[in-house]
């Protein structure tokens, strides 16, 4: 057995309507119309190559747990983007944090509206 692939991270957010404006409108993300009923609302977003986020709107465990400032330092998923410099003013627009990596690689960390933490890496094509 080997592993071949990443093939979905799902997240929790509490406020569904709140989460799609962050990852479509923010970050242009579009929903895949695949997904079935899963007795729960939720959205899933398809990331190219077979890969998918899934948001689903349920009861988050751990809700008011003290997270570090630098998403580095914390439970993250990373996506790769093509053009940081242009992520960079999305966030800035929308007054949203980030932090730059520590690592001195072309990425940076941010908090979806939920506190989930993303590292946005940059791969020039």
């Amino acid at each position: 057995m080997k592993i071949t692939a990443l093939h979905h991270v799902t997240i929790l957010v509490a406020d569904l309507e709140r989460a799609c404006a962050f990852y479509q409108s923010l970050l242009g993300l579009e929903p895949d119309p695949a997904r079935p009923d899963l007795g729960f609302p939720g959205v899933w977003y398809d990331l190219g190559a077979g890969q998918q986020l899934h948001l689903m709107h349920l009861p988050n465990p751990e809700q008011g747990l003290l997270r570090p400032e630098h998403g580095g330092r914390d439970r993250h998923f990373a996506l790769a983007v093509s053009d940081l410099a242009s992520l960079q003013a999305r966030l800035d627009g929308a007054g949203i944090r980030y932090t730059r990596s520590r690592s001195g690689r072309a990425a940076l960390f941010c908090r979806d509206p939920d506190d989930n933490a993303l590292e946005f890496i940059e791969e020039k094509p």
